[in-house]
């Protein structure tokens, strides 16, 4: 005999209230998480004079901001795999618990040494943070919602990105450098007490899978010969070393892309590109990580170089970036709810980027004229570009592989930045010998080829109307 259980109406209006209160309490969680991932990222940075002196660093400084970049980039794809196999909840929760232990341990450090291996813990939680965060609100919010809400991940981006120095150098000159890791365990403990009960968990029908450790630690090899080569200086100037890591890197990479294939239960399924709009999503999200992320180290010098105002003057004009960041997203958040095709969307912002590099490209010679509305295009192409591919491919995914394809988006997007600087500085040293108008010049020209080439490999409008038939896209 089956026992139905019966509600009234009051308490389905209580549990739908209780329900819509845990998403938008997750929400919240999965904002917080992602946020102080990314602003761990850049906060150190002005702070790195004041780590060296304390600890007595000396070169090895680096060290500090290169062990987060490495494992944010490298355990990303691994993190979107676990999360598919185990359910957003558990890896949200061990993704705080390891960020929160990793800022512990920094601000605990007594040599540079157990900072940087602090600092390297603290990026594998940093990673699932950001990778969980973008494939949670794929399964709790439909497309529509999506949209409305990605005002917020974009502002959230903008704030830490560009508000992460000058938090960094007040902390630094104010309480102390351990300050800045120390102040991420509160909100770590409130991401948590907002997030328990309203994430999604395992999906019970899903059979049990075995996790693809050969392929992990070839993409570990792929993405840590790429972050060294891209922000350890001596590595990638090296007429030794450059050209064995390259080789190297070729060669795991190929080894990656055969284990894959060969894989009952691959770390980045290969049927995640079988949808050609995902897979051009991607390498557009690579293309323009290049160009956008590949910059951010050169913007500075050449707005220093086009303002000739001092550092308030370059400040003032680096907030241009940021407002027109924040006010195409907002503007997004509203207009993509008329409009909600995501293509076009991707392809305004490639063109606005290549638009708007050019434009820079120009100012160590024009001067400021170009300068501004190129921060803005810049601006504008960044939150246009962050929002509208990964929409597309949390639309587009599988349930059950919408981990993995969020972890793709944010590996591209990463790798292309650490590539990109790389590879802009190898280019402008080798054109021009160094960094001045004309190396920066050759700098942005080289950003504007490659976001002309995203712009190029972007899907097309009418690619976009055939979804997939396990899209995530319908309510929750």
């Amino acid at each position: 005999m089956r026992v139905f259980r019966t509600y009234n109406v009051c308490d389905m209006h209580t549990i739908y209230a209780r329900s819509a209160l845990a998403r938008e309490l997750a929400f919240a969680a999965v904002l917080l998480g992602m946020f102080v991932a990314q602003l761990d990222g850049t906060v150190v940075v002005a702070a790195l004079p004041a780590l060296a002196a304390d600890l007595h660093a000396g070169t090895a400084i680096i060290g500090v901001s290169t062990a987060y970049l490495l494992t944010v980039t490298v355990s990303t794809p691994i993190h979107g795999r676990l999360g598919d196999l185990h359910g957003r909840r558990v890896m949200f929760v061990f993704s705080v618990s390891v960020f929160a232990a990793g800022s512990a341990a920094c601000a605990a450090a007594p040599d540079i040494g157990v900072l940087i291996a602090a600092r390297a813990v603290q990026g594998i939680g940093g990673s699932g943070l950001i990778v969980t965060a973008m494939s949670a609100l794929g399964e709790l919010f439909a497309k529509d919602e999506l949209i409305r809400r990605q005002g917020w991940q974009t502002a959230l981006f903008a704030v830490s990105s560009l508000g992460g120095p000058p938090v960094g150098g007040l902390l630094a000159g104010g309480p102390g450098w351990r300050w800045i890791f120390l102040l991420n365990l509160p909100v770590c403990l409130l991401a948590l007490a907002l997030g328990v009960r309203g994430l999604p968990g395992r999906n019970a029908d899903r059979p049990r899978e075995r996790f693809d450790l050969r392929g992990s630690l070839l993409i570990a090899v792929t993405g840590t010969i790429v972050v060294a080569l891209g922000s350890v200086e001596s590595l990638g100037r090296s007429p030794l070393w450059t050209p064995l890591l390259l080789v190297l890197a070729v060669a795991a990479g190929a080894g990656f892309v055969a284990v894959q294939r060969r894989s009952s239960s691959p770390l980045l399924a290969p049927k995640v590109f079988a949808d050609h709009v995902v897979a051009r999503s991607v390498l557009v999200s690579l293309l323009a990580g290049v160009a956008l992320y590949g910059t951010f180290t050169f913007v500075s010098l050449v707005v220093d170089l086009g303002s000739a105002g001092g550092s308030a003057r370059t400040g003032l004009l680096l907030t241009v970036l940021m407002g027109g960041q924040l006010v195409v997203s907002t503007s997004f958040a509203v207009l993509a709810r008329r409009w909600p095709r995501m293509v076009p969307w991707g392809r305004l912002g490639c063109a606005l980027g290549a638009a708007g590099l050019v434009l820079i490209a120009l100012t160590p010679w024009a001067g400021t004229g170009p300068l501004i509305p190129g921060l803005l295009l810049f601006g504008a192409s960044f939150g246009l570009c962050t929002s509208a591919y990964p929409l597309l491919g949390q639309a587009r995914a599988r349930r059950e592989l919408l981990g993995v394809t969020m972890g793709a988006f944010v590996f591209a997007r990463q790798a292309g930045g650490v590539l990109g600087t790389a590879v802009f500085g190898w280019v402008a040293l080798l054109a021009t010998g160094g960094f001045g108008p004309a190396g920066l010049t050759v700098v942005f020209a080289a950003a504007a080829v490659a976001m002309l080439g995203a712009w190029l490999s972007s899907p097309r409008a009418s690619s976009e109307a055939v979804t997939h038939s396990a899209a995530v896209s319908s309510p929750r």
